[in-house]
Order: structure tokens, then sequence, then C-alpha cells
């Protein structure tokens, strides 16, 4: 495919339908293995809409680009789309997401880290994705292994029952959330998670070293469990706990959490375990599959290969 010059192609995407129209035109085209234009055009129709404060209003409104058919040696991110769309057409009780993470391909670029602070406007001091390091041997024959560590979404979670207001919660679905508007900040969620899963939002903003006010990029709203919220000095979710939703925002549109799609070495997987024919269903059944604190009985929905 012949690439047009840069300048005639800025010149023809002036407008916002043009821009909307071109996206549309390659939505479903991979680039070097991503799906970029996808995502692309759902961040355009997103910036198009109003804000909505319902996740399924906010899927309603935002139109999923078509998903070619997989194939055999093609990125498993189209595979992992598909999956995706076809548990989104049945009850959220039906549907029990995981992640796999292939500790065997993780390079440790913290790419996943960086989207997802990008992608939920993370303030800092705080990150859902923190990478590991695990170093073994002796020198010199020392090997290094990058653990990436998000919420394990427990389907036994201990921050649940220790919450005092009932501000963290477990889906049907099996994703562990908390209501930024009922949490007190006690932390005692924090304390509980066997993972150190769960941070504080203190209400530092990145500008604050600097000795300034908060910059523009530090004002946009947050997409977080279907609201925009923009973060304030003096509202949630300052002082509450915060953690990983493997990107619920996104999942109810169609899109797959922001790691997984950032992945380089597409070494993180998700899907829908209920579904037998999914990619993830097929990699649980590897027997190098492996979860952190088994013996804590959490029954975390992240699972390693090793």
């Amino acid at each position: 495919m012949a690439v047009a010059n840069n300048s005639d192609v800025l010149a023809d995407l002036d407008t916002e339908e043009s821009r909307r129209t071109f996206l549309s035109q390659f939505a479903s085209v991979t680039f070097a293995g991503l799906v970029a234009p996808a995502i692309l055009l759902n961040e355009v129709e997103r910036a198009a809409k109003p804000a909505s404060t319902s996740a399924a209003a906010l899927a309603d409104l935002v139109p999923m680009p078509d998903v070619p058919e997989a194939a055999v040696g093609q990125d498993p991110i189209i595979r992992m789309m598909a999956d995706l769309r076809r548990a989104l057409q049945k009850p959220i009780e039906q549907r029990r997401w995981v992640m796999i993470i292939d500790l065997r391909k993780c390079t440790g670029c913290m790419g996943c880290t960086i989207a997802c602070v990008t992608e939920n406007k993370l303030p800092p001091g705080i990150a859902y994705r923190p990478v590991l390091t695990q170093t073994t041997g002796t020198y010199p024959n020392v090997s290094r292994r990058f653990i990436p560590r998000p919420c394990m979404q427990c389907d036994e979670p201990p921050c649940v029952p220790v919450c005092p207001v009932n501000a963290t919660w477990k889906r049907p679905d099996g994703i562990t959330v908390i209501d930024y508007d009922k949490c007190i900040g006690c932390r005692y969620c924090i304390t509980a998670c066997p993972y150190s899963a769960r941070s504080f939002d203190s209400g530092y903003f990145y500008s604050d070293f600097e000795g300034g006010e908060p910059q523009p990029y530090e004002t946009v709203p947050a997409h977080e469990y279907g609201t925009d919220r923009v973060r304030t000095r003096d509202g949630a979710p300052v002082g509450n706990a915060r953690k990983c939703h493997f990107c619920i925002h996104r999942i109810e549109q169609g899109e797959l959490p922001a790691c997984v799609v950032s992945c380089m070495g597409r070494a993180t997987y998700f899907g829908d375990a209920n579904e037998s024919s999914s990619l993830v269903s097929e990699l649980l059944g590897q027997p190098n599959v492996m979860r952190l604190k088994e013996e804590l009985g959490t029954e975390p929905k992240v699972f390693y290969l090793v």
C-alpha cells in the first residue's frame, strides 16, 4: 500500500468528520502487528461524544470497529478482540475475565506500566501495573525475570470484607472495583491486600515537584469506571484507595485493556475463561501455569506462564 505525503494527509484531516472517516477506513488494518487505528478511532469518537456516567450508555455511544477473522500466525490481539466481542454478547454474570502473563516473553520494557498510567491519568506515586524484577543465581551465573503485577482480581478478595463502607466489591464478572464517592480513605483494603496491588491517592500532581500549578495534561478527564472524572485536589479520587480494574471502561466498549495492546512482546493475554474456544482458555490448559500466593486461598484471576 502506497503511503501518502504527510502534508497531504494532514491537509485532508483538517476536520473532525474527515479524521473519523479516515480512521474508519483503516480500523481493521494492522500495522507492524498493532491495532492502533482501531484504538485511535474509539479515542476520536469518545472525545467527540458528551460525557456519560454510565458504562453501558458509553458503550452505546461508541461504535466498535469491525475485527477481521483471526488466522493462524496472525497477531494474537486480533483473536483476543474477537473473543472479547463475543463474550460481551453474554450476560455479565456468565463472563469470567482473566489475564495471563507469559514471563518468558516479558522484556521488562515497562510499556504496560506507562500505557496504564496514560490510560487512567494516574498521578505521581500510583501505578496500577508495576513490573517487578526477580534476580536469581550467583555472579557471574545470574538470571533476571520480569513480573508485571496488576490487581489479581481475586475470586476471594481479602480487600472486600474489610471495607467499613462497602466502597469496594466484586462485580458479577469477577472484577473488584472501588466506588470513589463512597471510599473514606481508611486504607484497610490496602493493608489487607497480600499483593500490594492497592495504592492511596494523596493528592499530588506532577507539577507540585516543579513549584507550579497542575499542567493541562493533569486535568484531562479519566475514563475510569465509565465516568469522565477530572482529578482535583479536593475531590475524589484524591483521598481514596485506587487499583487496577482491567480497564473496565475499555472492556465494555469492546477494547482490550491498555496493558494488553501496548505489550510489544505480546506477553499479556486477556479474555473470558468461561468461553472454551477463547485464547485464554487454551493457555490455561498448559502445564506451566502458576498464580502468585495460591496458598492464601484468594483464587487470583491473573495467571503466569513460566
